[in-house]
């Protein structure tokens, strides 16, 4: 494994991540407890250990499992976990919208040291930003949590660069968490240049599309009724189809490197910059050791240039989210 480095407090962690929504039933049934203990400790035993997590993925129970696996291996990992939706802290129950008042941020955090069985939260992402919540009120419930030692570094998830600035003013931002693929480059326009200026690392979600660079999707594809992809515009059939044409730039450069298009995919992220470190999740191993394949595989300047002549001017049918989740990002 190699390692890299979020923001300039320096906060270490593995070249790739594990993202573990997909243990709360996103893509479809959650699976065995004890299976997906056991992927999360053979991540560790392949050298991850930045692991993501959220009090929104079940809710709670996400960061509960993760808890659970990671306890023995504590002191080699970094445990990342977001708040900023009102749910219930008694019933789980979500009132559908954000809540990040200063007093809903302490007490979030106190339940999430409980189920993550720990005594500190090494990076705290606000989940989403909260229209009524003054960012800067936010970044100073957070300051305090890391003055009291049960936080270790702050983190914002699809914000816009006006409140990534005014957050950094008051607590430094250690990592911003965006999408961020070959299947969705707008973070190139504003965000990465920003978080270059300002020392940030950043954490590409979806690193493979949902799903969509691995290959393993096309338009004939039919998933899971939970699946939350079936609600999401650009995995309509009609879309998969037409993005299957990014796959086959994928396909070529992984054919000459005998790799997979999730590899090259990743590699590609690894390539950008030094302070990018992806998240892609998988609930089975096979998986998981090809996506930490990605870490070995060099892309060569003529394979980067292949890439960018092959994916340019391509436009990706469909929007990349529900248009009520879309709402809630860039604010």
């Amino acid at each position: 494994m190699q390692y890299r480095t979020l923001g300039a407090a320096g906060l270490k962690v593995s070249a790739l991540g594990l993202g573990c929504m997909s243990f709360a039933g996103t893509y479809g049934p959650g699976g065995d407890r004890q299976d997906a203990v056991a992927l999360l400790r053979t991540a560790v035993d392949h050298g991850v250990t930045l692991f993501d997590t959220a009090e929104a993925y079940g809710p709670f129970t996400n960061e509960d499992l993760v808890g659970e696996a990671l306890a023995p291996v504590r002191d080699k990992v970094v445990i990342a976990t977001k708040f900023g939706f009102d749910i219930d802290l008694a019933s789980g129950q979500r009132s559908g919208g954000t809540n990040s008042r200063p007093d809903h941020i302490v007490a979030v955090v106190d339940a999430m040291l409980q189920r993550l069985r720990t005594d500190h939260i090494d990076l705290l992402y606000q989940h989403r930003v909260d229209p009524a919540v003054p960012i800067e009120d936010v970044a100073g419930a957070v300051k305090e949590l890391i003055a009291a030692g049960k936080v270790g570094h702050f983190g914002l998830s699809e914000a816009a660069p006006e409140t990534i600035r005014r957050a950094h003013a008051v607590q430094p931002v250690t990592a911003l968490q965006s999408e961020y693929s070959l299947f969705w480059r707008e973070p190139e326009e504003e965000l990465l240049p920003l978080v270059q200026e300002l020392g940030i690392g950043f954490v590409p979600f979806s690193p493979l599309g949902a799903g969509f660079l691995t290959g393993k999707i096309d338009e004939n594809t039919v998933f899971a009724p939970e699946d939350f992809r079936n609600h999401v515009p650009r995995f309509s059939r009609e879309a998969r189809k037409a993005n299957m044409a990014l796959v086959h730039v994928m396909q070529r450069v992984a054919e000459r490197h005998r790799a997979t298009p999730a590899q090259v995919a990743l590699a590609w992220l690894l390539a950008q910059q030094p302070w990018i470190v992806p998240i892609p999740g998988t609930s089975k191993v096979v998986r998981l050791e090809e996506n930490l394949g990605a870490v070995d595989l060099a892309l060569t300047p003529d394979d980067l240039a292949e890439i960018e002549t092959g994916t340019a001017g391509f436009a990706v049918q469909g929007e990349r989210l529900p248009e009520a989740v879309l709402k809630m990002t860039r604010r």
